[in-house]
């Protein structure tokens, strides 16, 4: 696997190609990944993978046109093949008002933050092999548990490399490490799975094996012999394993590029009330060892951290390069890339910000209601805000966690829903998205 300086050397060569092809303005983005990873099932080695991979895409502009290429072969034959026929693609190209790299004076130009993404260690196959036992070996020592689909554990590293035509060349490397385990409670037709699992940039930062495992174990045991929900409004409370879903859906509603589409429930609301009285969301791209960290985005803008949610009102929106100059505002520097093509958006470390409310507080007055840990389908309209998925979890009677469910749905509507969250004091900062128990009254849900 190339190393950052090399995927940096490799952009430009590739820039240099593009120039000589009739590129008037050009980008390219080199990528490389490595990963292991090994399973075992019922207390046995059931899977060893090893993979690599390295590429290089190229955004070339020629005026107002443009097109994007990549490959993965680094040869100097190839970039120059490449370049030329991407430079021709944008020739051929419709033109459009809003494309462009970033100005220079827009570009990340200080010192980048440090992000302490990379991890120095790096696990062998023996020392893998022994985590996914552990964790495989504690989720099968909880009592009901019948059955493993196996337990995980991963190591990765990967480095990213942008350099512009005008000046600028970036990139970082980060590694990854993960462990899970997916086990089965009960028999016959009262079987019932469920999962547990962890990634964190540093093995440091992993809580111990058998704790995901037993934490697996138990969430299977806990769903055994579930009841079924009534029909009816009322509070429904979201564990912060799905409760981040719901800011994943406010995150795409103030995606620039929804907005430019006009297909965003959250469209022309920048002054309103949204959320309820108290309720914070923070986009953190600078969190040490987070997740989504990054010092500069997919087009060289500098990041920083910002409120989205404060004083129950919307900041503003996320974009890219295309997406401001189409809404004609700031850019943000939420520009991701992934492989080719132009440019996304994406937030990156995202958390609601905890009350001084327990969990067992927050639902404390619920004479009827649900907790949620499980959702399924896709029922969200993105335009009108319609929210209806299917669910699982406990029942919640006077006050308590009762005994299992299934097979219900939670209806409402997000702008509802958004203002009516409240918060506990539970969150955990482990996830891309993360939140703390989330309850929201008056939803829908139908069940039997």
């Amino acid at each position: 696997m190339i190393d950052l300086p090399a995927a940096q050397d490799r952009c430009i060569q590739l820039l240099d190609a593009a120039s000589r092809h009739g590129a008037t303005s050009a980008d390219a983005v080199a990528s490389a990944a490595s990963s292991e990873s090994v399973s075992v099932r019922l207390g046995k080695l059931e899977d060893v993978e090893r993979s690599e991979g390295e590429e290089i895409s190229l955004r070339v502009f020629v005026g107002k046109r443009s097109a994007s290429i990549s490959t993965s072969d680094f040869s100097a034959a190839a970039f120059e093949e490449l370049a030329q026929r991407a430079a021709a693609m944008a020739r051929a190209a419709p033109e459009d008002p809003y494309a462009g790299i970033a100005p220079a004076e827009l570009l990340a130009r200080d010192t980048l933050p440090i992000l302490d993404l990379e991890d120095a260690a790096e696990p062998d196959p023996r020392s893998l092999r022994t985590m996914a036992e552990e964790t495989e070996d504690a989720a099968r020592a909880v009592t009901g548990v019948t059955n493993s689909e196996g337990g995980t554990a991963s190591f990765g590293r990967s480095v990213a490399a942008l350099v512009t035509s005008n000046g600028f060349i970036g990139g970082y490397g980060a590694t990854s490490h993960s462990i899970s385990a997916s086990v089965i409670a009960g028999e016959g037709s009262n079987m019932q799975r469920d999962y547990a699992y962890r990634t964190m940039r540093h093995a440091a930062d992993l809580p111990p094996p058998a704790e995901i495992g037993r934490r697996a174990g138990s969430r299977a045991v806990a769903r055994l012999n579930p009841g079924g929900m009534p029909s009816g409004t009322m509070p429904v409370v979201f564990d912060p394993r799905v409760g981040g879903t719901l800011i994943g859906h406010l995150l795409g509603a103030i995606s620039g590029s929804a907005l430019a589409r006009r297909s965003s429930f959250l469209l022309d609301r920048l002054d309103e009330d949204i959320f309820a009285p108290g309720i914070r969301i923070r986009d953190n791209p600078h969190l040490a060892r987070g997740l989504r960290s990054r010092p500069f985005d997919g087009e060289g803008l500098p990041t920083s951290p910002r409120e989205l949610v404060e004083g129950r009102k919307l900041t503003g929106w996320l974009t890219n390069l295309s997406a401001a100059r189409q809404l004609g505002i700031t850019p943000t520097g939420h520009a991701a890339r992934g492989g080719s093509g132009a440019p996304g958006i994406s937030a990156s470390n995202v958390h609601l910000e905890a009350s001084s409310v327990s969990r067992s507080e927050l639902i404390a007055d619920i004479a009827d209601g649900v907790l949620v840990t499980e959702l399924s389908g896709q029922g969200v309209n993105p335009v009108t805000g319609d929210y209806s998925r299917g669910a699982s979890g406990f029942r919640i009677v006077n006050g308590e966690v009762a005994g299992p469910v299934a097979e219900f749905t939670i209806a409402g509507n997000l702008l509802a829903m958004m203002a009516a969250i409240s918060a506990a004091d539970d969150l955990e900062m482990h996830r891309a998205i993360n939140v703390p128990t989330l309850r929201i009254d008056g939803m829908v849900v139908a069940g039997e």
